[in-house]
């Protein structure tokens, strides 16, 4: 076993797994998991910069990270960041501060690299379910960008497009720096058209409609499943390997871009930082699943936070 941290960094939010890892038996035992809502990406789409406060919500995150890095002693440490870091002008700023913090630098991914490590972090332990059908298509829904990954024990295709819970809100549902309560239908619509823009694009390179099961990554698809599946609280055991019925996401998402912000905030397992974006979310987890006919997607807590830990272990010091 080799203990190890990896660190992914995203629009919305900045997650730690440490963990220890034998890449011989594919055995990955769990030892902290932590999410923190950052919004890093606060604005990038409009200004093309990093926020001063939004640099210094992560900074405050990475310091609280590298502390239970050293308290479990891990042997090796991966940061990866994503979309909003890609983006923006300043981003020297942020890698300057992640290495004060961390003593490592992070790596900058392409969507390519994203799609890689989600695929692998997601479908690790879904090849041995002999009753899902292959080839599987990984979509992680992010916060600036949506990976789709089509492959069965390895990748087959890959595609990253723009379009994600934070960069659709803030693009269509922002009227004068307010989020509007709910969406009028026009609203609606302009997120609906760059999303099906975004998967014109990925069907050019990822063969959507010849997977055979949908596998639905990180915080707008988890959020969905626990709402389907009407959990007291957030808990991750049981929303991890759910399967949620296209009907359950359509019902779901017309409930998000209905309510008021105080309804969804009220709903148990939704996150504080998510209650302003998960109808554009939702609205994307849907459009995929009525382009590809999925019946249902199979939700998985594991993604790409498992893909860059796997990735560290496996890699030659």
């Amino acid at each position: 076993m080799t203990r190890v941290a990896g660190i992914d960094c995203g629009t919305n939010s900045i997650r730690l797994l440490v963990a220890d890892c034998d890449p011989a038996t594919g055995e990955l035992v769990e030892l902290d998991r932590r999410m923190t809502i950052v919004r890093l990406g606060q604005g990038v789409d409009r200004t093309g910069r990093l926020a001063p406060e939004a640099l210094e919500r992560t900074f405050a995150a990475c310091r609280e990270y590298a502390a239970v890095i050293k308290e479990l002693g891990a042997e090796r440490v991966r940061f990866v960041a994503t979309s909003a870091s890609r983006d923006a002008e300043n981003r020297d700023d942020f890698v300057r501060g992640v290495v004060e913090i961390l003593g490592v630098e992070p790596e900058v991914i392409s969507g390519d690299q994203e799609a890689e490590f989600s695929f692998t972090g997601a479908t690790k332990e879904l090849t041995a379910h002999e009753h899902l059908e292959r080839p599987f298509l990984v979509v992680d829904i992010g916060g600036g960008s949506t990976e789709f990954v089509v492959g069965d024990d390895h990748v087959r295709a890959a595609r990253s497009v723009d379009v994600g819970c934070v960069r659709m809100t803030e693009r269509h549902l922002v009227v004068d720096g307010v989020v509007t309560d709910p969406p009028t239908e026009e609203q609606i619509a302009a997120v609906r058209a760059d999303i099906e823009a975004a998967l014109d694009l990925a069907s050019e390179t990822v063969p959507l409609a010849g997977a055979r099961t949908l596998v639905g990554l990180a915080g707008s698809v988890t959020t969905i499943a626990g709402i389907a599946l009407g959990l007291p609280e957030y808990r991750s055991s049981e929303i991890h390997h759910s399967r949620i019925s296209y009907e359950q996401v359509r019902a779901i998402t017309e409930r998000m871009l209905t309510a008021t912000h105080d309804e969804r905030a009220a709903i148990p397992v939704m996150h504080p930082g998510r209650v302003d974006v998960i109808g554009a979310g939702a609205l994307v987890l849907l459009a995929i699943m009525e382009r590809t006919g999925a019946q249902e997607v199979v939700v998985s807590e594991h993604d790409i936070l498992d893909g860059i830990a796997w990735s560290v272990a496996g890699a030659t010091v």
